[in-house]
């Protein structure tokens, strides 16, 4: 049987657009709402360590691969290269005489740190495994702008423009590793993938509600207030996480690929939105 790969009509651009981020000094930038801006400093905190280590983990295979595959990969390592500028950014907005941003970034760090103490493999299915999470956060951002509804006009923008090249590379890491592990038995691939998503599921998840609630408790908030607040949005109303739980559950059929899902269509619109603006 033909494994399954990206359609050859997907293409990668990578978009060097650079976002005015002063709307990030607003505490509350987002819908001014204390809950979600925590949650989402909280994923942009993680971005410029972790897309860095994405960017590794395809690297280090590139000398056993060619062809669309390897592009794509050099395409996929420009474009998370361009996300890590901008993300550091904006973090760098964030007040940090209020709010526990070093301590974050240091955990953040440790978790990067651990992973690349693994090895090569490790790194590499640490990466399929969160860019399907990213791929499902960008599936709920499409569905969902009103989430972004009183936001910076310019902050809005970069996390869609975000969303959108998530997306469009969300199965080149993926492609990786069913090429570099062609001679691996199929139950060897499926177990290793499988078992990987159950434990990085868990540990992403607490983590990202661990580091929001304690942007919470820095103004204010009694910690099991924080948590509750921060659990209900990932998990209820919004439900930025709960939200994709389909597109998570469909990780563990055998034959998997990221683009069983094909949300093409729903990112046309952006995607001509920001191939115009990457050309002036």
């Amino acid at each position: 049987m033909t494994e399954k790969r990206t359609p050859e009509d997907v293409s990668i651009s990578p978009r060097d657009i650079k976002f005015s981020h002063e709307g990030a000094k607003n505490p509350h930038w987002l819908d001014n709402d204390p809950v979600g801006t925590a949650i989402m400093n909280t994923l942009s905190l993680t971005f410029p360590d972790g897309e860095r280590m994405f960017m590794d983990s395809v690297r280090n295979y590139r000398g056993e691969l060619s062809g669309k595959l390897l592009q794509d990969v050099k395409d996929f390592i420009h474009q998370e290269a361009i996300h890590s500028r901008e993300h550091h950014l904006m973090n760098q907005l964030i007040d940090r005489e209020k709010y526990p941003v070093e301590e974050i970034e240091g955990f953040v760090r440790e978790r990067v740190a651990f992973a690349r103490s693994g090895g090569p493999m490790r790194m590499l299915i640490g990466t399929i495994c969160l860019e399907h999470f990213t791929a499902m956060m960008a599936d709920m951002m499409v569905e969902h702008q009103d989430v972004f509804q009183n936001t910076d006009p310019e902050i809005e923008a970069m996390w869609r423009w975000h969303a959108m090249e998530e997306t469009e590379h969300k199965a080149v890491a993926y492609d990786v590793f069913l090429e570099v592990s062609k001679d691996w038995s199929g139950f060897k691939r499926y177990m290793r993938r499988c078992i990987s998503m159950l434990i990085i599921s868990k540990t992403f998840t607490n983590n990202i509600a661990t580091y929001a609630a304690m942007l919470l408790e820095a103004e204010g908030w009694d910690k099991k207030d924080a948590k509750k607040a921060i659990n209900k949005y990932l998990w209820k109303t919004p439900s930025l996480f709960g939200r994709g739980w389909k597109v998570w559950l469909s990780w563990f059929k055998p034959g998997f690929h990221p683009w069983d899902h094909d949300n093409r269509a729903l990112m046309t619109e952006w995607k001509a939105e920001f191939d115009a603006i990457a050309a002036e």
